[in-house]
Protein backbone atom coordinates (compact mmCIF):
# COMPACT_ATOMS: atom_id res chain seq x y z
CA UNK A 1 0.00 0.00 0.00
CA UNK A 2 1.03 3.42 -0.38
CA UNK A 3 3.27 4.68 2.57
CA UNK A 4 3.13 8.33 3.58
CA UNK A 5 6.43 9.88 2.95
CA UNK A 6 7.78 7.76 0.06
CA UNK A 7 7.84 8.19 -3.58
CA UNK A 8 5.33 5.06 -4.90
CA UNK A 9 6.35 3.78 -8.19
CA UNK A 10 3.96 2.12 -10.86
CA UNK A 11 5.45 0.27 -14.35
CA UNK A 12 3.02 0.50 -16.43
CA UNK A 13 2.01 -2.45 -18.39
CA UNK A 14 -1.19 -1.44 -19.72
CA UNK A 15 -1.98 -3.35 -22.62
CA UNK A 16 1.67 -4.09 -23.75
CA UNK A 17 0.30 -7.96 -23.11
CA UNK A 18 -1.36 -8.40 -26.43
CA UNK A 19 -3.95 -10.31 -24.58
CA UNK A 20 -1.64 -13.02 -23.45
CA UNK A 21 -1.40 -13.59 -19.67
CA UNK A 22 1.54 -15.12 -20.10
CA UNK A 23 3.14 -12.02 -21.76
CA UNK A 24 1.48 -10.11 -18.97
CA UNK A 25 3.32 -12.20 -16.11
CA UNK A 26 6.89 -11.24 -18.16
CA UNK A 27 5.85 -7.42 -17.95
CA UNK A 28 5.46 -8.22 -13.75
CA UNK A 29 8.37 -9.45 -13.46
CA UNK A 30 10.46 -7.08 -15.12
CA UNK A 31 8.27 -4.46 -13.22
CA UNK A 32 9.73 -6.42 -9.96
CA UNK A 33 13.19 -6.56 -11.52
CA UNK A 34 12.84 -2.72 -11.88
CA UNK A 35 12.21 -2.18 -8.14
CA UNK A 36 8.48 -0.77 -8.62
CA UNK A 37 5.96 -0.99 -5.79
CA UNK A 38 2.80 -1.58 -8.45
CA UNK A 39 2.33 -2.60 -11.88
CA UNK A 40 -1.02 -1.62 -13.58
CA UNK A 41 -2.96 -2.92 -16.27
CA UNK A 42 -6.01 -1.65 -17.95
CA UNK A 43 -9.77 -3.48 -17.58
CA UNK A 44 -12.03 -3.29 -20.15
CA UNK A 45 -14.96 -4.23 -21.74
CA UNK A 46 -15.14 -3.52 -25.54
CA UNK A 47 -18.14 -3.21 -26.06
CA UNK A 48 -18.74 -0.66 -23.54
CA UNK A 49 -15.73 1.31 -24.29
CA UNK A 50 -15.38 1.03 -28.28
CA UNK A 51 -18.06 1.17 -30.99
CA UNK A 52 -18.22 -1.81 -34.03
CA UNK A 53 -18.39 0.71 -36.85
CA UNK A 54 -15.20 3.10 -35.23
CA UNK A 55 -12.59 3.26 -37.83
CA UNK A 56 -8.79 2.55 -36.68
CA UNK A 57 -6.67 5.91 -36.20
CA UNK A 58 -3.82 5.93 -39.06
CA UNK A 59 -0.96 5.07 -36.85
CA UNK A 60 -3.36 2.15 -35.93
CA UNK A 61 -3.46 1.54 -39.82
CA UNK A 62 0.41 1.54 -40.01
CA UNK A 63 1.29 -0.80 -37.12
CA UNK A 64 -1.39 -3.18 -37.01
CA UNK A 65 -3.64 -5.24 -39.78
CA UNK A 66 -5.25 -3.30 -42.17
CA UNK A 67 -8.02 -5.23 -42.51
CA UNK A 68 -8.99 -5.46 -38.95
CA UNK A 69 -11.43 -3.35 -37.69
CA UNK A 70 -10.74 -0.89 -34.46
CA UNK A 71 -13.25 -3.28 -32.48
CA UNK A 72 -11.73 -6.55 -33.17
CA UNK A 73 -7.91 -4.96 -32.27
CA UNK A 74 -9.45 -3.68 -28.75
CA UNK A 75 -11.23 -7.05 -28.45
CA UNK A 76 -7.82 -9.06 -28.50
CA UNK A 77 -6.41 -7.05 -25.99
CA UNK A 78 -9.36 -7.39 -23.17
CA UNK A 79 -8.26 -9.45 -20.29
CA UNK A 80 -11.50 -11.55 -18.74
CA UNK A 81 -12.09 -12.01 -15.34
CA UNK A 82 -9.58 -15.11 -14.99
CA UNK A 83 -7.08 -13.58 -16.57
CA UNK A 84 -7.20 -10.73 -14.37
CA UNK A 85 -7.61 -13.38 -11.24
CA UNK A 86 -4.27 -15.16 -12.65
CA UNK A 87 -2.15 -11.65 -12.22
CA UNK A 88 -3.37 -10.93 -8.81
CA UNK A 89 -2.22 -13.90 -7.54
CA UNK A 90 1.03 -13.86 -9.86
CA UNK A 91 1.87 -10.45 -8.52
CA UNK A 92 1.23 -11.69 -4.64
CA UNK A 93 3.85 -14.12 -5.43
CA UNK A 94 5.98 -11.88 -6.62
CA UNK A 95 5.67 -9.21 -3.68
CA UNK A 96 4.24 -6.34 -6.29
CA UNK A 97 1.18 -4.67 -6.32
CA UNK A 98 -1.54 -5.19 -9.10
CA UNK A 99 -3.32 -2.34 -10.29
CA UNK A 100 -5.42 -1.76 -13.52
CA UNK A 101 -7.00 1.25 -14.72
CA UNK A 102 -10.69 0.53 -15.05
CA UNK A 103 -12.50 2.21 -18.30
CA UNK A 104 -15.77 1.36 -17.93
CA UNK A 105 -18.44 0.66 -14.88
CA UNK A 106 -18.63 -3.37 -15.17
CA UNK A 107 -14.64 -3.14 -14.56
CA UNK A 108 -14.79 -0.86 -11.63
CA UNK A 109 -17.29 -3.87 -10.12
CA UNK A 110 -14.69 -6.34 -11.32
CA UNK A 111 -11.71 -4.25 -9.73
CA UNK A 112 -13.26 -3.95 -6.41
CA UNK A 113 -14.67 -8.08 -6.64
CA UNK A 114 -11.02 -8.76 -6.82
CA UNK A 115 -10.42 -7.06 -3.69
CA UNK A 116 -8.13 -3.73 -4.94
CA UNK A 117 -7.46 -1.41 -2.35
CA UNK A 118 -6.39 1.33 -4.33
CA UNK A 119 -7.89 2.49 -8.02
CA UNK A 120 -6.19 4.32 -10.65
CA UNK A 121 -8.15 6.43 -13.01
CA UNK A 122 -6.99 7.13 -16.53
CA UNK A 123 -7.16 11.09 -17.34
CA UNK A 124 -9.98 10.75 -19.78
CA UNK A 125 -12.03 9.35 -17.15
CA UNK A 126 -11.76 13.08 -15.23
CA UNK A 127 -14.93 14.35 -16.38
CA UNK A 128 -17.36 11.14 -16.33
CA UNK A 129 -18.93 11.83 -13.08
CA UNK A 130 -21.18 8.31 -13.20
CA UNK A 131 -17.87 6.96 -13.39
CA UNK A 132 -16.18 8.79 -10.79
CA UNK A 133 -19.36 8.49 -8.34
CA UNK A 134 -19.42 4.19 -8.77
CA UNK A 135 -15.06 4.60 -7.26
CA UNK A 136 -16.07 7.52 -4.91
CA UNK A 137 -18.16 5.11 -3.51
CA UNK A 138 -15.96 2.76 -2.52
CA UNK A 139 -14.19 4.43 -0.23
CA UNK A 140 -10.58 3.12 -1.88
CA UNK A 141 -7.08 4.72 -2.16
CA UNK A 142 -7.76 6.58 -5.32
CA UNK A 143 -4.99 8.00 -8.07
CA UNK A 144 -6.09 10.07 -10.78
CA UNK A 145 -4.43 12.00 -13.35
CA UNK A 146 -5.20 14.73 -15.45
CA UNK A 147 -3.80 14.98 -18.33
CA UNK A 148 -5.81 17.61 -20.84
CA UNK A 149 -7.95 18.94 -17.50
CA UNK A 150 -7.58 22.12 -16.35
CA UNK A 151 -7.74 23.39 -12.53
CA UNK A 152 -11.77 23.75 -11.94
CA UNK A 153 -12.06 20.09 -14.15
CA UNK A 154 -10.02 18.81 -11.55
CA UNK A 155 -11.56 20.78 -8.55
CA UNK A 156 -14.90 18.81 -10.10
CA UNK A 157 -13.86 15.84 -10.14
CA UNK A 158 -12.14 16.33 -6.70
CA UNK A 159 -15.70 17.31 -5.44
CA UNK A 160 -17.49 14.22 -7.09
CA UNK A 161 -14.79 12.10 -5.32
CA UNK A 162 -14.79 13.12 -1.94
CA UNK A 163 -18.71 14.29 -1.84
CA UNK A 164 -19.19 10.08 -3.00
CA UNK A 165 -17.61 8.79 0.17
CA UNK A 166 -13.54 9.04 -0.92
CA UNK A 167 -11.48 10.73 1.83
CA UNK A 168 -9.38 13.21 0.79
CA UNK A 169 -6.73 12.11 2.08
CA UNK A 170 -7.23 8.85 0.26
CA UNK A 171 -6.53 10.68 -3.03
CA UNK A 172 -3.28 11.16 -5.05
CA UNK A 173 -3.70 13.59 -8.07
CA UNK A 174 -0.73 12.92 -10.79
CA UNK A 175 0.00 15.82 -13.57
CA UNK A 176 -0.07 14.46 -16.94
CA UNK A 177 1.08 15.37 -20.24
CA UNK A 178 -1.28 13.66 -22.85
CA UNK A 179 1.32 13.53 -25.67
CA UNK A 180 2.64 9.90 -27.15
CA UNK A 181 5.70 10.10 -26.41
CA UNK A 182 5.39 13.63 -24.54
CA UNK A 183 8.33 16.22 -25.33
CA UNK A 184 10.22 17.32 -22.57
CA UNK A 185 10.06 21.05 -23.32
CA UNK A 186 5.80 20.11 -22.39
CA UNK A 187 6.33 18.49 -19.16
CA UNK A 188 6.21 21.30 -16.41
CA UNK A 189 6.92 19.44 -13.47
CA UNK A 190 6.10 22.65 -11.59
CA UNK A 191 2.08 21.59 -12.07
CA UNK A 192 2.38 19.44 -9.36
CA UNK A 193 3.32 21.96 -6.90
CA UNK A 194 0.23 24.17 -8.42
CA UNK A 195 -2.11 21.01 -7.51
CA UNK A 196 -0.75 20.43 -4.58
CA UNK A 197 -0.84 24.03 -3.10
CA UNK A 198 -4.52 24.84 -4.96
CA UNK A 199 -5.93 21.63 -3.50
CA UNK A 200 -4.08 20.66 -0.39
CA UNK A 201 -3.72 16.78 -1.87
CA UNK A 202 -0.66 14.43 -2.23
CA UNK A 203 0.77 14.78 -5.93
CA UNK A 204 2.77 12.64 -8.13
CA UNK A 205 3.46 12.74 -12.02
CA UNK A 206 2.40 10.43 -14.81
CA UNK A 207 5.63 10.44 -17.41
CA UNK A 208 4.81 9.58 -21.23
CA UNK A 209 8.71 10.86 -22.24
CA UNK A 210 10.44 8.64 -23.97
CA UNK A 211 13.00 6.63 -22.00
Amino acid sequence: MIAPNKVFIIAEAGINHNGSVEIAKKLVDAAVRAGADAVKFQTFKTKSVVSRYAPKAEYQKRNTNKGEAQFEMIKRLELDKNAHQQLVKYCNQKGIIFLSSPFDLESIDLLNELGLGIFKIPSGEISNFPYLRKIGALNKKVIISTGMANLKEIKEALDVLIASGTKKENITVLHCTTEYPAPIKDINLKAMLTIKEAFKVSVGYSDHTLG
